[in-house]
């Protein structure tokens, strides 16, 4: 199943993402998290690897295994580390081999551990360069991208964002899904700007539900979003009275709103980040009014 042909208007969707453990002596725990989402009936999972390609091995294996034994269409995460025209042909044809037609290509975060890491000595040093690539090869694969509602850390300029998002769609990706993000105006106003652009392929907005604080403050330091004052005050004050239980609580509440608020207001599904937690996912996915 191509996602591209699976998004329709007026039919809004869930679709979840998934961290592959690195160790395999813990995937029986993380496919029963897979069976226990499955109930949300998601479009599709997203199945991530590792900075560097370290766990791509376990991507493949387990977007297979979604695929074949749980009913879920996988969305296999691509990136630029360490890519040359042969690895990906050998990735790719072993995607095809496992029926799998979906790819998330992104540039990808640098190898832990290496600071000087530089993206314009590799091979391929954007997104782009993997949908020209794609597009050229494996042209019955459907390709996603991902989109910054707000500007990527390391864009020098709002403009200069919007333009690289459109570059990805003008070189071949079909839809795309935003990093995560608290402020659906935010959302909006990158949906508004990109069609005034020319692009009107469908924007999937990511929503994650706030556990704790310091899942939080992790997750926000490595993508640049921000949370609007009074949610962080909100969680910072919960925080104070009754610790991770009342954080959770005031988090999926305003993850709720959020979400339900986008579907509402005509995006085309939501995209939960999961963080391999089925409670969480099941409690915010059950309560929205699809």
């Amino acid at each position: 199943m191509r996602i591209c042909d699976s998004i329709r208007p007026n039919s809004p969707f869930i679709s979840l993402e998934f961290f592959p453990p690195k160790e395999r002596d813990a995937w029986p725990k993380f496919f029963n998290v897979v069976d226990k989402l499955k109930t949300l009936d998601p479009l599709f999972a997203s199945v991530t690897y590792g900075a560097g390609g370290g766990t791509q091995d376990n991507t493949l294996e387990i977007a297979r295994r979604i695929k074949a034994d749980h009913g879920i269409e996988p969305l296999t995460h691509l990136t630029c580390v360490g890519a040359c025209d042969d690895a990906l042909k050998d990735y790719v044809g072993a995607l095809e081999d496992a029926g799998i037609e979906n790819i998330l290509a992104l540039r990808g975060d640098p190898p832990k551990g290496e600071e000087n890491f530089d993206f314009n000595k590799q091979e391929y040093k954007h997104a782009t360069d993997l949908v020209g690539f794609l597009r050229q090869h494996y042209k019955k694969m459907c390709v996603g991208v991902a989109c910054y509602p707000e500007p990527h850390p390391e864009s020098p300029s709002v403009s200069f964002d919007l333009a690289m998002s459109k570059h990805k769609v003008e070189q071949g990706g079909e839809f795309m899904v935003t990093q995560l993000f608290f402020d659906n105006r935010v959302y909006f106003d990158f949906v508004d700007r990109m069609k005034a652009m020319g692009v009107d392929v469908p924007v999937i907005p990511g929503v994650l539900p706030i556990m704790n604080i310091r899942s939080a403050k992790f997750i926000l330091g490595l993508c640049g979003a921000s949370i609007p004052g009074n949610f962080l005050h909100e969680l910072e004050k919960a925080n104070d009275e009754g610790g991770d239980d009342k954080v959770y609580e005031v988090g999926m509440a305003y993850a709720q709103r959020q979400a339900q608020d986008l579907i509402d207001k005509g995006a085309p599904g939501v995209h939960l980040y999961t963080l391999n937690s089925a409670k969480a996912c099941l409690e915010l996915g059950s309560s929205l009014k699809l």
